[in-house]
């Protein structure tokens, strides 16, 4: 299965619009984009592309982008143009929607032109306007409950590989060449212990840690085997090592949680990675996670469980903005205020409203 099967390269709503050979030419067009995005867009003299979770979520918006001109021209085009751009943009900062929404939109929309740029001979594409990051208190997108226990359940499958003892020889072949690229070694290295990793805890233990204690990426990064009190499930962070505070924090922790993250700790001992350092998680990389390595699994992690993210901003705080969403709804702002480690109550206070599927029942109620 190539990259391009995983992702929208004609959707149902274009589908509408076009006539056998109109398909076949838009389909064409679109392959050729995307693959050049995957192998070139990012880096183009170093052959370096984008990641599939970021174009996965672009091309939906670049095929809402050809639809917009489509109505526009009163017919197919694929030939599409800067004032073709320009005046999406206008009608994007016409639109009710969210700035996030219309900054993605111009985004994707740079990465098409980007391409028709290198591989068409187009000039550059120079917005006439862009849009200002949103300044609502609010918090921003966030897992809905059904979404939480989803990506609780999709980190138990992340990365996971068969049994070793339950595999044929040939079959135990092909994981074999699979775990020598995922690790980064050579197949001849490649030994039962490998399947014990690739099958740990330590995507469990790091993403059920964050749905329980609503973890900032910075916190990720510094967080430490010292934070850790299985015995008593909770995360005790010292005041000089927590983020945007002056006071020890103790965060509790689900009992599902800890005895994941006793799993982990005990397997983490067996990986000399770990040697010198008290870092609880590091990458495949040896590096401490941030922002960008947290995003990317996140996106994983809901491909994995079939979350749509199109229209969303998924970083690591939608994890954070869920425990905040979820706690006020189930206890109060002040239980929030301590499980998110909050210094002002006024930080607090954007998660004082009801979510929308409560809101959703509400309607259903109401008739």
């Amino acid at each position: 299965m190539s990259d391009l099967d995983e992702l929208p390269v004609v959707t149902d709503a274009s589908k509408e619009y076009l006539n056998p050979r109109q398909l076949l030419d838009y389909r064409a067009e679109r392959e050729a984009c995307l693959d050049w995005l995957l192998t070139f867009g990012k880096k183009p003299d170093e052959a370096k592309g984008y990641a599939l979770g970021t174009i996965k979520t672009g091309a939906y918006r670049m095929d809402r982008f050809y639809r917009f001109v489509w109505e526009r021209e009163g017919g197919y085009t694929a030939n599409v143009t800067h004032e073709h751009a320009d005046a999406w943009m206008k009608h994007l900062a016409r639109g009710e929607s969210g700035a996030a929404h219309k900054r993605n939109c111009q985004k994707s929309t740079k990465r098409l032109f980007k391409w028709r740029q290198h591989e068409h001979g187009l000039g550059e594409w120079k917005p006439d306007i862009t849009f200002a990051a949103d300044s609502s208190t609010n918090p921003r997108d966030y897992l809905t409950r059904d979404e939480r226990a989803a990506v609780r359940e999709a980190a138990l499958e992340y990365g996971s590989v068969p049994h070793y003892d339950s595999l044929t020889p040939s079959e135990r072949d092909r994981w074999k060449r699979y775990l020598a690229q995922r690790f980064e070694k050579p197949k001849s290295k490649v030994t039962p212990d490998d399947w014990g990793q690739a099958n740990g805890w330590k995507i469990p233990s790091l993403v059920w840690t964050s749905l329980d204690a609503g973890l900032r990426p910075i916190e990720v990064e510094r967080s430490t085997v010292a934070w850790v009190d299985t015995d008593n499930a909770v995360l005790r962070i010292p005041k000089e090592e927590s983020s945007k505070n002056r006071d020890h924090w103790v965060v509790g922790l689900t009992s599902r949680t800890s005895q994941a993250l006793d799993n982990w700790l005990e397997e983490r001992e067996t990986y000399p990675v770990y040697d010198d350092t008290d870092a609880i998680w590091l990458t495949r990389k040896s590096n401490p996670y941030n922002t960008k390595t947290l995003a990317y699994l996140l996106r994983q992690l809901c491909e994995i469980a079939d979350i749509d993210t199109t229209h969303r901003q998924m970083s690591w705080y939608a994890i954070r903005h869920s425990v905040g969403t979820y706690m006020t709804r189930e206890e109060d702002l002040a239980a929030t205020q301590a499980q998110l480690r909050h210094k002002s109550p006024e930080t607090t206070m954007k998660y004082d409203q009801v979510p929308v599927e409560d809101r959703q029942d509400a309607l259903d109620r109401m008739g």
